[in-house]
């Protein structure tokens, strides 16, 4: 036997409700997993030719900078955590006042490069080429580099960050 139904009610009506619960919870519930618009995706200029290129004061978080010419480019105050430089040529390039944590810079070629005040904490940069590069300020806290790298970084560092306080001789591990 069936139960009651609510007086007044045909079975029809009460299906039809239920039908129509079911469907809004089940749109409310398709609504909360949704997750929120994409983030915009990271740059991605791998293999380019950007000579003199303007990046000044960007979010490139996670850009990929692969094998790319960025000769006299400027990045001055950009953040550039967790972005990949494997193999850049930064010859002259203006770095400074730049988030480089957890940048991917190994194999890069930093030539006449600008690193004023940069934080390149927990960067990769073990076969990175540094010739003629201003380090003043930068932060080089748990970078790994190879040993003819680090004697030429000891030999210019000098000054303390200005955003993490470490000294940029101390960070270094130069003795």
């Amino acid at each position: 036997m069936s139960p009651p139904l609510p007086s007044g009610r045909s079975p029809r009506s009460l299906a039809g409700g239920v039908l129509a619960l079911l469907f809004a919870l089940a749109s409310a519930i398709g609504l909360a997993l949704m997750s929120p618009l994409p983030a915009q995706a990271a740059m991605d200029v791998a293999k380019q030719v950007l000579i003199g290129a303007d990046f000044h004061d960007q979010d490139l978080r996670g850009a990929t900078f692969n094998l790319t010419n960025l000769r006299d480019a400027t990045f001055a105050g950009s953040d550039l955590q967790g972005a990949s430089l494997f193999g850049a040529k930064l010859q002259d390039a203006d770095l400074s006042n730049t988030n480089l944590k957890e940048a991917t810079l190994d194999s890069a070629i930093f030539d006449g490069t600008n690193l004023t005040n940069s934080v390149l904490e927990d960067a990769f940069a073990f076969n990175t080429k540094f010739t003629n590069v201003v380090i003043e300020g930068a932060d080089f806290t748990n970078v790994p580099l190879r040993g003819d790298a680090l004697k030429t970084l000891c030999g210019l560092a000098s000054g303390t960050n200005p955003v993490t306080g470490r000294d940029t001789r101390a960070s270094l591990g130069c003795s």
